[in-house]
């Protein structure tokens, strides 16, 4: 009888291969199968261990991709012939990831599966590009949400405005038009900063800043591809800001908003 094997759904982060975690490298090692999805980074699968197969099982929006209960029924097969699989998904599995949905179906076929989280795009790409989610008289709170099919997902925008939380669009370079639109016509500032990062965490890093008014604009003037990041807030104006006496910073008492200094749009690296 053949023995049957198990199954680690891995986050590989969002690209820096030195962000994998000492876990995540370990399952890569152990394995002798790994899928992997477009989000890993090529330098993340440059550490793939050459005894190992490995399979793309990527998804790339408006292009043919293999589907998601494929996916599961190939770690199923892999799995029930014995083998170790490191299914490797980029940032982490339970965000965005459909790793709930490959859980579930291994669990159901009596599959060994373990976790193994990975620091996910919003936090990854925000630290990189030196913008605080969170900041003190600023945004008590950050969001992130799925930019992916906005429209059958219907978003309640007003929601999202009146929250005045940092909010991270995963997957959003393709819907920027909508973002844009449905954000302004629930109350949002025309003037409200915004940070496209893309390839965040990776050598070559591109940040564009603007205003939510000129956002699919940015996009298109600067050619941005996936994967990129919108990150929409008053936070995303500090890193421009660097040079302001530190004094200034917290000079508000707790509850006030501190008024976001004024900045230039613009485009810059940081790595």
């Amino acid at each position: 009888m053949t023995k049957i094997g198990r199954v680690s759904l891995v986050g590989a982060g969002p690209g820096d291969p030195d962000l994998l975690t000492r876990k995540a490298f370990q399952r890569l090692q152990e394995a002798d199968w790994i899928l992997y999805d477009r989000l890993v980074s090529d330098e993340i699968q440059s550490l793939f261990p050459a005894h190992c197969r490995t399979e793309s099982v990527g998804k790339c929006a408006g292009k043919p991709s293999i589907k998601q209960v494929d996916i599961c029924k190939r770690l199923i097969q892999l799995a029930s012939s014995g083998h170790t699989v490191c299914r490797l998904k980029g940032g982490d599995p339970f965000v965005f990831g459909r790793g709930g949905e490959e859980l579930l179906a291994l669990q159901a076929e009596g599959i060994e599966v373990d976790v193994v989280p990975g620091i996910t795009a919003a936090l990854g790409c925000a630290a990189s590009t030196q913008i605080p989610l969170t900041h003190r008289g600023l945004s008590q709170g950050f969001t992130s949400i799925t930019a992916h099919g906005a429209r059958a997902l219907d978003h309640d925008w007003h929601a999202l405005v009146a929250l005045q939380h940092t909010l991270v669009f995963y997957m959003g370079i393709e819907s920027a038009i909508l973002v844009q639109r449905e954000l302004l016509n629930a109350g949002m500032a025309s003037t409200m900063p915004v940070a496209i990062v893309e390839r965040g965490t990776q050598k070559n890093q591109r940040v564009i800043n603007g205003c939510l008014q000129d956002l699919s604009a940015l996009i298109v003037r600067h050619d941005v591809e996936s994967p990129a990041l919108l990150v929409i807030g008053e936070v995303t104006a500090l890193p421009t800001e660097l040079a302001l006496p530190f004094e200034q910073h917290f000079s508000a008492s707790a509850g006030e908003r501190i008024k976001t200094p004024s900045y230039q749009s613009g485009i810059h690296h940081l790595l």
